[in-house]
């Protein structure tokens, strides 16, 4: 019994495992007898071409947990690869610049104001004992004008330093702050109409893909279906460093999933902002009767998804040499089906980041296992949607379900005598996260 508990509970890992051995044993050799899939350059590979969807898996995950959807974030990837080809190579005033410009601004305003507000917060909170942050009123000095100059002094600093380049063209630093701000502006309008409007995320979000395709062809103008970026030719030679191994080992497309996946999995896992995701996409209104403000956690998720599919767009850009208004096309999709392969449930409340890690290695290696066996287009795409659907079975259903089913001995659907249901735990760990532990 115990044995089935733990195999439950880690079926993701033997999942994962169980694809990195079938590509092993099953891997073509070379004429000296060495494994393919084993090879170095065939790993990195793999990480190279998951870096982007695992990106954009990492800000979904959030999404979902709050037990929303974000169907835009292909298009929004598809924007900004054009916004970060355009300012790349082309110099003077273009769309891309009217776009972005106005982005960044908005958006280090916006974010350097919050970031002060909440270091007043925190010092008050030490200085006065009081246990939630939500519970403490600032001054207006502190807690408007201050925080407002704050801001603005950061945009001026920021735009000060963009500005220049307009008459020349970006280098990569330029293009790394305006490509993310332009992913992070619209996936906040995406979150602002879900509020504010009280309309379903799948309505919105489908809305907002087809909005973002219309305007990404438009920037890139009617007769540009592609933009080419030839570093050292036409863009800046410093840009190829976005495709480069570090160190000679990891691509650094990886280097941006790995700690992009690192800072938000620590997010998600030790802060309050976290357990009010989960709490959300467990009992929204146990969250707001709790006294948190949903509405708001739930327009930053998906402004940093939005971040984060800029983010990708520009290490698309860099590992492509090109921006295309259709450059995201089915993205969304292989995120959706990455996350939930790594067991986060749609419903929303229940998953994490770790899982989201092994469900786009096991996407990944699972393309590269058919690749490497020269398995036709089609059918790869046949025996993915039949691995998906098995996986989320098993991801869904736990083990004594399934051995019920199967009536194999020593299996029990009955739970356990204290046991309670999932809709119970969640609304008593709301309460317990949003009123500190104390029992009412």
């Amino acid at each position: 019994m115990n044995f089935l508990k733990a195999l439950s509970r880690t079926k993701l890992y033997w999942g994962l495992i169980a694809i990195f051995l079938i590509g092993v044993l099953s891997s073509p050799v070379t004429s000296s007898g060495r494994n393919i899939f084993l090879s170095s350059g065939n790993l990195l590979d793999v990480l190279r071409q998951v870096s982007t969807t695992g990106l954009i898996a990492t800000g979904m995950t959030a999404v979902i947990l709050t037990g929303g959807i974000d169907l835009s974030v292909g298009s929004l990837m598809a924007i900004c690869t054009v916004v970060c080809a355009m300012l790349l190579t082309v110099p003077g005033d273009t769309a891309a610049l009217y776009l972005g410009l106005p982005a960044v601004g908005l958006a280090v305003l916006v974010v350097g104001a919050a970031a002060v507000r909440f270091v007043f917060l925190n010092i008050e909170k030490s200085r006065t004992g009081v246990t939630h942050i939500r519970d403490i009123q600032l001054d207006r000095t502190r807690g408007t004008v201050l925080p407002a100059a704050a801001g603005i002094v950061l945009c001026a600093l920021v735009l000060s330093f963009l500005l220049p380049q307009m008459q020349t063209k970006f280098g990569v630093l330029g293009v790394l702050l305006v490509a993310p701000a332009v992913g992070l502006m619209f996936g906040a309008v995406n979150g602002v109409i879900i509020v504010v409007g009280r309309l379903q995320p799948f309505i919105v979000t489908l809305a907002m893909m087809v909005t973002a395709l219309g305007i990404a062809r438009l920037t890139a103008g009617q007769n540009n279906a592609v933009l080419p970026v030839y570093t050292g030719s036409n863009a800046t030679a410093d840009f190829d460093m976005l495709r480069q191994l570090v160190f000679g080992i990891v691509p650094m497309p990886g280097i941006f999933f790995i700690v992009a996946i690192l800072l938000y999995g620590a997010v998600l896992r030790f802060t309050p902002f976290g357990r009010y995701i989960y709490a959300i996409g467990g009992n929204e209104e146990a969250a707001r009767l709790s006294g948190i403000n949903a509405g708001r956690v739930k327009i930053v998720t998906y402004a940093i998804s939005g971040l984060l599919a800029g983010i990708a767009a520009v290490l698309y850009v860099a590992q492509y040499r090109q921006g295309k208004p259709d450059a995201g096309a089915g993205l969304e999709l292989d995120a959706i089906a990455a996350v939930v392969i790594g067991g986060t449930s749609l419903m929303g409340g229940r998953g994490s980041l770790a899982g989201t890690f092994c469900g786009v290695l096991i996407f990944g290696l699972l393309s590269n296992i058919l690749q490497l066996h020269n398995i036709n287009s089609n059918l790869q795409l046949v025996l993915k949607g039949v691995i998906i659907i098995g996986t989320v079975l098993v991801q869904e259903r736990n083990a004594y379900d399934l051995l019920a089913q199967l009536r194999l001995p020593g299996a029990s659907r009955r739970p356990a005598q204290g046991d309670t249901s999932v809709e119970e735990r969640t609304s008593r760990e709301t309460l317990s996260i949003t009123m500190g532990g104390k029992k009412k």
